[in-house]
């Protein structure tokens, strides 16, 4: 066990975030550390009015929400930073390194609707609210009789404009939802092959500076092997393809028997082209090269040429 020490935690405001934080600040404490949580304010948080899409278009969408609490943690303002995995961009600076990876929650997409309760069971026309080019572009591939709405805000901001009727359903993370016990709408989980989660969906990442060997040490019980095999398979995929957080790409890697199981997705943000692909974990392969094998395959069914019906 590492010696008790004062650790400090960068984190967003968010609510979910906060949740995130003082999660993990729990189990430090558990260890016998003291902690402290200090919120700093992200340029994805500052531009709440922009859609997602002109955040891209301005500035581009990797790392709108992690950018000012690296700076924190280079300047050593902060010893740690507490992350949803897939905001974190695919590959991190060489200062930085992810320290943990603890226990994934449920990875999968929810259907949260006040009326219905299914995806299936929603009439022509009706609004769903998801700021999501990924869930967007599978969804239309299914639904193309639905309108897709432009919706941002935190969970209880998305919940309340549900209440209200702006929106006839929305799509979010389970793993948020169930973090803050706002579980009542929740009609129905979709199944990775129907909607493939964000690579790194339902997981934290703990980043640290790569050379901050007491707090890497500190933090080595919190990491779960299973949930590091899997969301490194899943953001090597990523990469592989060239995707970020707003490009029409799903990839889930699960633990079956003894092994793993991967599945990526990749849609023309209008939907009318998908590719999919699912591959079985050989035993001796490394998570990188899973990754990798499945972005070849997808590349080979057509990938590459859905990929470029995103670029402006």
């Amino acid at each position: 066990m590492a010696a008790p020490r004062h650790i400090r935690i960068g984190s967003r405001g968010s609510q979910l975030a906060l949740w995130q934080a003082n999660h993990i600040a729990g189990k430090l404490r558990e260890q016998g550390h003291e902690v402290s949580i200090e919120i700093i304010r992200t340029t994805g948080d500052a531009m709440q009015s922009l859609t997602f899409a002109r955040l891209n278009a301005q500035m581009g969408a990797k790392g709108i929400f992690t950018k000012e609490i690296e700076e924190a943690l280079a300047e050593g303002r902060i010893d740690l930073a507490v992350h949803s995995l897939k905001d974190l961009p695919t590959t991190l600076a060489e200062a930085f390194t992810l320290a943990a990876i603890p226990e994934r929650a449920d990875a999968s997409d929810v259907f949260v609707s006040v009326r219905f309760e299914s995806f299936a069971e929603l009439t022509a026309g009706a609004r769903v609210g998801t700021s999501s080019l990924r869930r967007q572009a599978q969804l239309r591939a299914q639904r193309r009789d639905l309108e897709y709405v432009e919706f941002r805000g935190n969970v209880d901001t998305r919940l309340r404009k549900l209440a209200e009727g702006q929106v006839e359903a929305i799509i979010l993370a389970a793993a948020g939802l169930e973090r803050l016990g706002r579980t009542e709408y929740v009609r129905e989980r979709f199944p990775s092959l129907v909607l493939c989660p964000a690579a790194g969906q339902g997981a934290l990442a703990i980043e640290t500076r790569a050379d901050d060997e007491r707090t890497i040490e500190a933090l080595r019980f919190l990491d779960d092997e299973a949930a590091r095999f899997a969301v490194t398979a899943e953001r090597a995929a990523l990469a592989a393809l060239g995707g970020g957080c707003q490009v029409p790409i799903g990839i889930h890697c699960r633990p079956e028997g003894d092994g793993f199981v991967i599945a990526g997705v990749v849609a023309t943000p209008d939907g009318t082209g998908v590719v999919r692909a699912e591959l079985e974990h050989q035993h001796g392969t490394s998570p990188e090269a899973l990754g990798e094998k499945l972005a070849r395959r997808l590349i080979e069914q057509g990938a590459d040429t859905l990929l470029q019906a995103h670029l402006p």
